[in-house]
């Protein structure tokens, strides 16, 4: 109940100005808000055990308000419920997320997140969003190269749609025209990073590339709570410049900004002659240097994405390596080829190279990591029924998944869905050490009436 007081009073403190300050001008509004809430549910079970993996309920609502000025104002909230608490199991701690951004907890299965609250307009020529929202860097789908703005959820590892596992932030958003531009300028006080899995989770990670080496027997480890970055002095800062040039689309971006996922520094002791390793974990600053370019050939649409981020820190066994960390740049891309040329279908090819700058010994990893994804899309009776198949494979360790599913829409607004995620490879990989977590799972999304 204290910890239940205090996100209270955390969201009163954030969000109360903001909203006084719009009830006030809504007094002159010329129409009604818009209210519109989905509801959906999905049950997953794992194929090895038989064991539900989770049993979710999930209400969603939407409240649009025009205000005085042209001004509109936002606002997402989502009740989530899970029967079975193994995703999170004894709800999630919530140390990753600013005190504003989380979620209110009424035990261990049910939580109440106020998704997003923005106000966005117009002054003059400048467009403003400022409030609690999402940011879209890139085009990739299924894996990240310039979606960076936004840290992530991990609960369902990269299961959900991004629009679901990106944790929305507090941020100023601006987009100035600038000639034939539009100059994009993110002033992010948020510190949130990353939700990760806790240990025991269904998707807590292991992969040594991950979370480094894995103790030898007999050695104790020893975990300290993260230094985490301060809010508003540890604000994030980032920049878009977007054009079009004949027919291509281009952007330029640039993110100063805390990585997301914690460096793990080790250090090794012997009191009382026991061997113990502590890890501290603690965020670096990082710099995201990236461009994306589209065109549209007949059929066919190429994407390109490419990012630099300066420095990268990563895992290493390098036993003459002090702390278990070592620095190397990266430089990441995607190309991505979606082809129109039968009818209702869409056929995606994506790869994903990523390359460490500089050759460090102990890295977990290949200096040169590649992974592919492909999507095989189809609909049918004027796209009620939607077929689809996607498979992500990692190249270096021969590992990835594959995520049948088929939707049917019963009726306007209520769609029914059955799928799978099946996970292959060793578990020293990121996909194949999930290779117990195969699942099928049943679900349905039903667009209530909007008032």
């Amino acid at each position: 109940m204290r910890r239940l007081r205090r996100a209270m009073a955390s969201w009163i403190r954030c969000a109360a100005p903001c909203l006084v300050w719009l009830c006030f001008l809504s007094t002159a509004r010329a129409e009604p808000p818009s209210v519109s809430s989905t509801l959906e549910s999905e049950w997953a079970i794992e194929t090895g055990s038989g064991r539900a993996q989770k049993l979710a309920t999930r209400l969603q609502a939407r409240l649009d308000q025009t205000l005085p000025a042209g001004y509109r104002i936002t606002a997402i909230g989502r009740l989530h419920v899970d029967a079975y608490d193994r995703l999170a199991p004894g709800g999630p701690e919530q140390a990753e997320l600013w005190s504003p951004t989380r979620t209110l907890e009424f035990g261990d299965r049910v939580d109440l997140e106020l998704r997003e609250l923005y106000v966005e307009g117009r002054a003059g020529p400048v467009w403003l969003r400022l409030g609690k929202q999402q940011v879209v860097w890139g085009q990739a789908d299924g894996l990240k190269v310039l979606d960076v703005v936004n840290p992530q959820t991990f609960r369902e590892f990269i299961l959900p749609d991004f629009e679901d596992s990106r944790i929305p932030l507090w941020m100023a958003n601006v987009e100035v025209p600038v000639g034939p531009t539009t100059l994009q300028l993110l002033w992010i006080p948020d510190p949130t990073t990353h939700d990760l899995p806790r240990p025991g989770a269904a998707f807590a990670f292991t992969a040594p590339r991950l979370v480094g080496p894995r103790a030898p027997a007999g050695v104790d480890v020893q975990l300290r709570a993260a230094d985490r970055p301060d809010a508003f002095r540890g604000s994030d800062l980032g920049t878009r410049l977007a054009w079009r040039a004949g027919d291509w689309d281009l952007t330029a971006n640039y993110l100063w900004h805390y990585e997301d996922v914690p460096v793990l520094r080790r250090s090794l002791a012997f009191p009382g002659g026991v061997p113990t390793v502590t890890v501290e974990p603690d965020f670096e600053r990082s710099h995201v240097i990236g461009a994306t370019a589209s065109n549209t050939f007949g059929e066919l649409t190429l994407r390109l994405e490419a990012s630099y981020t300066v420095p990268r820190w990563l895992p290493s066994e390098d036993p003459e390596d002090r702390d278990g960390a070592v620095r190397s740049d990266d430089l990441s891309g995607v190309l991505g080829l979606d082809w129109w040329g039968f009818r209702d279908t869409l056929l995606s090819l994506q790869i994903f190279p990523s390359l460490l700058v500089d050759d460090q010994p102990g890295v977990l990893r290949d200096r040169l990591d590649t992974s592919v994804t492909f999507l095989a899309r189809r609909s049918f009776q004027n796209e009620r029924l939607v077929t689809q198949a996607i498979w992500l494979h990692n190249l270096n360790d021969q590992d990835g998944m594959l995520r049948p599913q088929i939707r049917y829409e019963l009726r306007q607004g209520l769609w029914t869905w059955i799928g799978a995620d099946w996970f292959y490879g060793t578990r020293d990989g990121v996909f194949g050490e999930f290779d117990q977590r195969d699942r099928i799972v049943l679900g349905f999304e039903w667009s209530l009436p909007t008032l």
